[in-house]
């Protein structure tokens, strides 16, 4: 079996374990299946838990100079997503492509790197290479990346979570979610003049709102970005909605300031505004290991992603890294996500051809 059977073969194991967030013993389950992998090739892993979330750490100590980040949690999906299955060139189910390839590849890569390490007398500790898979990357990492890169450093970071083989992103949008709560005047479906609707009063601002984010479109749309994506109003159909509630998804580059750009919402909307959650701008630090990128992946650009990931934590680190991974063709979180396993093969070749490089003296 060469690296990228044994890839996909464990990313079928990975990808009939259902975790997901509404079954957290399963996220549980899945980073326990990791360790007990790792176990079995001879790799020393650690389990980390903080509030219930799970990381794995496979480090060569408590640096690295090159980590992976990956992650073994989904997004909710219906059983049968969680039956893998190849289609032509395409391994399909949920978490192919976001993200249990990448879980599998790391694990792999990591196993041949060592394997060939220790036929030249040297251990785990030589690595060039660290791994880290988390439990919490689609809903923040908050408890995963942010609380593991606390206790480990590396020189650089790749999240195997977006871009492609022939896109490196180095720069993702930061992310804004925010609740309006409209408050209006109840009255009798039959009688609306007697009242006031909280849902007109939503989507007024919603209006004002909008007005925040026109503006010349430069072509990749590199500019901030409004979702009206969710709204919970009235009681019964033939009443006059005292109260409307409407959840925002804001994306923004690093030309916004996201104080200010919430003050200017506030201003211009009646209803009250309550910002949930805040995610900054990733924009990689310059590194050298940019260029080592683009000079084992030729036809590759540098690029930006409009998606945020959990490559942001290394903000807080000073670590420069970069978004990288195989091809999902857009297919992430939807019914028929998939991954081609030509870029898989692809992409492990390149990062094997860089840790070589790391690992030999002519990489430091």
């Amino acid at each position: 079996m060469n690296a990228c059977d044994e890839i996909i073969s464990l990313t079928q194991d990975l990808i009939r374990i259902p975790s997901m967030h509404s079954r957290p013993e399963e996220i549980m389950r899945c980073a326990d299946f990791v360790v007990q992998w790792c176990g079995r090739q001879g790799i020393t892993a650690r389990k980390i838990v903080h509030d219930g979330t799970p990381s794995v750490l496979v480090m060569p100590g408590d640096h690295a100079r090159l980590l992976l980040m990956t992650h073994v949690d989904v997004v909710d999906a219906p059983d049968g997503l969680f039956a893998p299955r190849i289609e032509g060139d395409r391994l399909l189910g949920r978490g192919a492509i976001d993200d249990k390839y990448a879980v599998a590849l790391s694990l792999v890569l990591f196993h041949d790197r060592l394997r060939a390490l220790e036929r030249n007398g040297r251990t785990q500790a030589d690595m060039a290479l660290g791994l880290l898979i988390t439990g919490d990357e689609e809903t923040g990492g908050e408890n995963g990346a942010a609380r593991a890169l606390e206790g480990i450093g590396a020189d650089f970071a790749i999240a195997l979570d977006g871009g492609g083989p022939e896109r490196i992103v180095t720069r993702e949008k930061g992310v804004i979610d925010i609740l309006l709560t409209a408050t209006g005047k109840a009255a009798h479906g039959a009688r609306p003049w007697l009242g006031r609707n909280a849902i007109d009063m939503l989507l007024e601002d919603y209006a004002r709102i909008r007005e925040l984010f026109e503006g010349d479109d430069d072509g990749d749309h590199w500019h901030r970005t409004v979702n009206f994506g969710k709204i919970r109003a009235g009681e019964s159909i033939n009443q006059v909605p005292h109260t409307a509630r409407g959840w925002f998804n804001i994306r923004f580059t690093e030309d916004d300031d996201p104080q200010r750009l919430v003050e200017a919402i506030a201003e211009r909307v009646r209803s009250r505004v309550e910002v949930l959650s805040t995610i900054p701008v990733f924009a990689s630090p310059p590194s050298p290991m940019t260029d080592i990128l683009l000079d084992i992946a030729p036809g590759a650009v540098l690029t930006r992603e409009h998606g945020a990931s959990d490559a942001r934590h290394l903000m807080d680190h000073g670590i420069p890294g970069a978004i990288w991974g195989a091809e999902g063709f857009g297919t992430q979180h939807g019914l028929e996500e998939c991954v081609s396993i030509p870029s898989i093969e692809k992409l492990h070749d390149r990062l094997s051809t860089l840790c070589e490089r790391l690992e030999s003296d002519g990489g430091r």
